[in-house]
């Protein structure tokens, strides 16, 4: 068992059953320590100076705004997240993220309700689409965009290809209008003074308007036609790849064209699953939670490894090549995001590479007999469940 404090007054310690460590009897947070059970007592496995690796948007700032709210986990909340940053971002019936563009990419997952999205190129092609639960969209830097929410307001996570990027600093249309002298904007649109004399003063960020009407009463014809490739995506429509314990579903540029610098995993993992024993040969992991509780263990080298814990509404990170595995450690299905900064998805399983690995050369290198090397599978199973083998919490 990974942990062993939780005593008989249903207050965990910092004991596990070998005996290591003892009771707490100071100040703490025993609500923490209830949620993190593998930090308060760690695996006898875990060992050496591994980085924390999560992060909640419940511990993180939120902007309140009329029309919606914000929060986000960049490398100042997560350091260990160099490669991506989040956003956790609502909007209300009509809310409004304003016309906007950034240096970076962004993709989004939404997680509930529906919105509607604007996008142009650099060629004057425009895009106009509706994404509801399980779409997701995707805008290369600088491409000006919006969103809006529809009917029953939206709740979306964005993820952006720099862990530096925070989206109260990004580039919009209302801060340039106010910072530009109201005789350059009649210049450049060729109207009087006077008709600019109510724009905002700063950043409006996310507004309230009204609901907006039908896709085909806000439809703009452009003279140079529609962008040739979809900023939207249905990931819930793909056919999943289904194992014992769970499926995966990929998206990144072989399957969403417009999707260049972020490629993602959608993660099912029933209870007493487990994510394989993995690592990705391409960048770094940045992790989002949708559903259910978990445990992933991170193995980087030279004796070291780390146990975190899960629930919905988490960041996980796990740095370039790390060993890791993703156990549900609750009573209901796990899902969550994986996310990298890359045109494709890609990643090696421990399993196959064994089994594709001669037989005695694992055997000598490991110390085991056919009784493991037998059951090695040469096909990658991403998700795996064992009759008999999987893990189920107590109670």
């Amino acid at each position: 068992m990974h942990n062993d404090g939780l005593k008989n007054s249903g207050v965990p310690q910092p004991i596990r059953s070998d005996g290591a460590g003892g009771i707490d009897k100071g100040p703490r947070d025993v609500m923490r320590d209830l949620q993190n059970p593998d930090m308060l007592v760690p695996p006898i496995t875990d060992n050496g100076l591994i980085p924390n690796m999560r992060f909640s948007f419940s511990d993180a700032h939120m902007q309140l705004n009329y029309g919606g709210w914000s929060r986000e986990i960049t490398v100042r909340e997560l350091p260990i997240a160099t490669t991506l940053a989040g956003v956790n971002m609502s909007l209300t019936p009509g809310g409004v993220r304003e016309l906007h563009w950034h240096q970076q990419a962004e993709w989004s997952y939404m997680l509930l309700g529906s919105a509607r999205i604007t996008a142009v190129d650099q060629y004057g092609r425009n895009f106009i689409a509706d994404v509801g639960p399980g779409d997701l969209w995707y805008f290369p830097p600088g491409i000006p965009h919006s969103i809006q929410g529809l009917e029953d307001g939206c709740e979306f996570l964005l993820v952006f290809d720099d862990g530096s990027f925070s989206d109260l600093n990004t580039l919009s249309i209302s801060d340039w209008f106010a910072h530009t002298p109201k005789d350059v904007l009649s210049a450049n649109f060729g109207v009087p003074e006077a008709d600019f004399a109510s724009i905002p003063q700063d950043q409006v960020y996310i507004y309230q308007d009204a609901v907006p009407g039908s896709l085909q009463s806000q439809a703009v014809s452009s003279p140079y036609g529609a962008a040739p490739q979809s900023f939207k995506y249905k990931l819930l429509a793909q056919p999943p790849i289904k194992t014992p314990g769970g499926s995966v579903r990929i998206v990144d540029s072989s399957n969403f064209p417009i999707s260049k610098t972020i490629a993602a995993a959608l993660v099912e993992i029933e209870p007493g699953a487990m994510r394989e024993m993995h690592w990705h040969p391409n960048n770094d992991e940045w992790q989002y939670y949708l559903a259910g509780q978990g445990r992933m263990t991170v193995f980087g080298g030279n004796g070291a490894a780390r146990t975190f814990d899960f629930r919905a509404g988490d960041v996980g990170y796990v740095p370039f090549a790390y060993g890791h595995y993703i156990q549900n450690t609750g009573t209901s299905t796990l899902w969550f995001l994986e996310m990298f900064k890359s045109d494709r998805f890609a990643d090696v399983s421990l399993n196959q590479w064994m089994a594709l690995t001669p037989t005695e050369l694992i055997q000598s290198n490991l110390h085991v007999g056919t009784d493991v090397t037998s059951q090695l599978r040469k096909e990658k199973w991403p998700v795996v469940k064992y009759p008999g083998y999987s893990f189920y919490p107590k109670g």
